[in-house]
């Protein structure tokens, strides 16, 4: 399989290309050069990782061998890696509503599911070359220890992962900050998420940095994030009847990622019925659904703060398949938008293709206590903060009438949230054995300003680069 980048610059990378670069040279981001067809029923029934090798070998192959490839795929969905011999298991919920728990590996977040997969591959391909690289990440709570988790025992890598200073949990915030291994480097910097991405972005633009000291990505502008993500879909919607049934997605999300695997499960012939886009107060996603405008607003701080993000990097992927693949089309709106904070407005037309398939919700602070609240009530089930907003679009395409198994993605483990989940409900949730000394371990971390060029010499410094 080679891919190709959303902004058209370049010649077909491979798969092994793609992953160390992360984002391509002209800015844009890779994707695949085509959509390989799932044989479903051959799936059924099938444990987690075999279903995994099947729906992710065919965008490695030409990169990985076969056998290597399952050999990487066994030790990562291990039970010594995620705590339920499912890897994500379901449950049902109330009504036609199931929870995927995504929260079973080490850092109990779904960005487990991918990350962990990514650190084995980055080690195979960097171990085989023979070279060493530095990753650089944003995180707006769960992808930096995630990360972190994936990479810590590498002797290829070196990981700097800036976060928003003050705005991650206490608990995400110490996932990162007390992992002692001396290729981890955590930087507080003053500014929100998206001050974060982008200060990563304009890393990755500068070219003789990139090169000077190899950099690469492991955000979900890397596609083999995606890759990982596709196949939690396939493995729910076979579990409820696919391919004779139909199944809908909803996903709780800032930046797309997550919604786009399940886009690609549908183009790989899964039966999604709707996917569901449910965001909090920051919600240029659900906006953009409704009035095909996309404009950048404020950061606001809320209960999800994995959420709380106003230009959600991987909606450039969907808009390029949803422009026909044309790069130069797909170049000149995200240039507009990221010079005024805008895009341009859309044709009726565009807008309703974009929409096909689609829904989107937003949620507030308020609605989001009270469906954890209500759901613990009805259910005993208790939900992060972050499910409950996916939970309440749930409820929302439900009363919408349309019928059939909904498939609510939970994101992250309760225990992540205690402030907010003791709030709507009164409990204290705890957290899982592995992690339960993470408030007393000692912290490790670098303040910065939101400056380009210092976080820069921190980087070329701790790398022995400058």
């Amino acid at each position: 399989m080679n891919y190709i980048s959303t902004r058209g610059g370049g010649e077909p990378k491979s798969f092994e290309e793609v992953l160390l670069a992360g984002l391509a040279p002209d800015g844009g981001l890779y994707i695949p050069e085509s959509y390989p067809l799932l044989d479903l029923a051959a799936l059924k029934g099938k444990p987690y990782a075999e279903v995994a090798e099947a729906v992710m070998f065919p965008f490695v192959e030409g990169s990985i061998p076969r056998e290597d490839f399952r050999s990487i795929i066994a030790e990562t969905y291990s039970e010594e890696i995620f705590r339920d011999p499912d890897v994500v298991p379901l449950k049902p919920l109330s009504g036609d509503v199931h929870v995927l728990e995504l929260f079973h590996g080490p850092t109990i977040a779904f960005k487990d599911v991918a990350l962990q997969l990514l650190g084995r591959l980055f080690d195979y391909v960097l171990e085989k070359r023979g070279e060493h690289i530095t990753i650089v990440g944003a995180t707006s709570g769960d992808t930096g220890s995630a990360a972190i988790e994936g990479c810590r025992r590498s002797r290829h890598i070196d990981i700097f992962i800036l976060f928003p200073d003050g705005r991650v949990s206490e608990v995400q915030r110490r996932q990162m900050t007390t992992v002692k291994a001396p290729n981890v480097h955590n930087i507080a910097l003053e500014g929100t998420f998206d001050d974060c991405q982008a200060m990563v972005k304009a890393m990755f633009a500068d070219e003789t940095f990139r090169e000077r000291v190899n950099l690469s990505a492991v955000n979900s502008i890397n596609w083999a994030r995606i890759m990982a993500q596709i196949v939690y879909y396939v493995y729910a919607a076979l579990k409820l009847g696919a391919p004779e049934k139909e199944v809908s997605f909803v996903v709780p999300t800032g930046n797309f990622g997550n919604v786009f695997a399940g886009y690609c499960a549908r183009r790989m012939g899964l039966p999604v019925k709707t996917l569901a886009i449910a965001t909090n107060r920051n919600d240029i996603l659900t906006r953009f659904f409704e009035t095909g405008l996309m404009s950048a607003e404020e950061v606001v701080p809320t209960l999800s703060p994995s959420m709380d993000i106003q230009v959600s990097s991987n909606f450039e992927r969907y808009l390029f398949e949803a422009m026909d693949r044309d790069p130069v089309a797909l170049k000149n709106f995200m240039e507009e938008f990221k010079k005024s904070g805008q895009s341009s407005v859309l044709s009726e037309d565009f807008i309703q293709k974009t929409r096909n398939g689609f829904a989107a919700f937003r949620c507030g602070e308020d609605e989001t206590l009270a469906t954890m609240k209500q759901v613990c009530e009805d259910t005993g089930y208790v939900l992060d903060p972050h499910s409950a907003v996916g939970m309440k679009a749930a409820q929302a395409l439900e009363a919408q009438g349309q019928g059939g198994a909904v498939v609510l993605l939970a994101t992250a483990h309760p225990a992540k949230f205690p402030d907010a989940v003791e709030r709507a409900t009164g409990q204290t949730p705890a957290l899982p054995d592995h992690l339960s000394d993470l408030l007393t371990r000692e912290e490790a971390l670098t303040p910065m300003p939101n400056d380009l060029e210092q976080v820069r010499e921190m980087v070329l410094g701790k790398t022995n680069y400058s």
